[in-house]
């Protein structure tokens, strides 16, 4: 039996986000954090109860040291973190934006550690995992991210786990769009559960209608699909079953970022306890409506004490069995 329940891998920044309004260039004081999509939801799932073990690369730095400290501090099995004396931890800038916009994010990341990960970083207890769960983030940042992303994900569903993915899109890292949507939809192909936005659906199959994006990655192998629309909830499709499921009415958007992954955790999580895809999604719109309420990208994820009644919890359920 493997001692953890969830892979995840990629790579965490430092962040300093600003502790005022206004341009980026003019704020004299930020406040140090962690950011990442993959560890954002990594961080949830932990939260959550899973247990849950994270791959990525920083450097021999003061930054890497607290980037470590924090997501074990979260409750995320670091061992398999390796340390980079060559290469930097990488650290964005993150503008305050108290109206409900998305914030201004400068990045300082090329050349970092972690885009220096590669299939020399895999060992073979990862793949005990139950589940791994990958975006489209690491294969963009190298060449060796890219092949280790598709080592895990091929080798992971081979020996019978199951692979979620969020294509979690980032174009400036890619040499082009062409060669992103490429790539994008290879991995893609590799996943269970594909977890794409509207616009991100769009841009990858040149589908506009959410259940035509959904059929595409059916065909390519996926065995269920959700699609985020934002505030207006989600829409499903597997082989047996489509559906929509409105969104959680927010009062007030504090923060826009991490709601995707708030929405993934509350998906993978809903699943590997075998509530039904419908159930999944419901979990997934409330942990992201959740998430855009507080500031900060991975502050408003919940613990499982914090899911309100109405939402369902199967947290002694057994695995999910999928197929290979």
């Amino acid at each position: 039996m493997s001692e953890f329940d969830i892979l995840s891998f990629g790579e965490t920044m430092a962040m300093f986000v600003a502790e005022q309004n206004g341009d980026l260039a003019a704020v004299g004081h930020f406040h140090k954090r962690i950011a990442g999509a993959d560890n954002n939801v990594a961080i949830g799932l932990s939260r959550l109860g899973f247990n849950v073990a994270w791959l990525s690369r920083v450097g021999a730095d003061s930054l890497g040291r607290f980037v470590i400290d924090t997501l074990e501090k979260e409750g995320l099995d670091c061992r398999h973190v390796e340390i980079d004396s060559a290469h930097p931890t990488g650290f964005q800038l993150k503008s305050r934006a108290d109206d409900g916009s998305d914030p201004v994010v400068e990045y300082f990341r090329r050349g970092s550690a972690a885009s220096h990960l590669s299939v020399q970083s895999i060992t073979p207890q990862l793949f005990n995992a139950r589940h791994l769960h990958a975006t489209g983030i690491p294969p963009a940042l190298s060449a060796s991210a890219r092949e280790m992303s598709f080592e895990l994900m091929t080798r992971m569903r081979d020996a019978g786990r199951s692979v979620s993915f969020d294509p979690n899109l980032r174009p400036s890292l890619w040499a082009s769009e062409q060669q992103m949507i490429s790539e994008i939809n290879r991995l893609a192909a590799l996943a269970h559960w594909v977890l794409p936005g509207l616009s991100e659906g769009r841009l990858l199959t040149g589908f506009e209608d959410p259940a035509d994006i959904a059929a595409f990655y059916l065909d390519q192998g996926a065995e269920a699909v959700a699609i985020k629309l934002g505030p207006h909830g989600a829409y499903y499709r597997t082989h047996l079953d489509q559906g929509f499921v409105a969104g959680v009415p927010v009062e007030t958007v504090v923060d826009t970022v991490g709601a995707g992954d708030g929405f993934a955790v509350g998906m993978i999580s809903a699943l590997l306890e075998n509530l039904s895809f419908a159930e999944a999604v419901q979990r997934a719109n409330w942990i992201g409506s959740r998430a855009v309420q507080s500031r900060g990208d991975m502050e408003g994820l919940p613990t499982r004490a914090e899911l309100p009644s109405h939402i369902p919890d199967r947290s002694h359920a057994p695995a999910w069995e999928c197929s290979p």
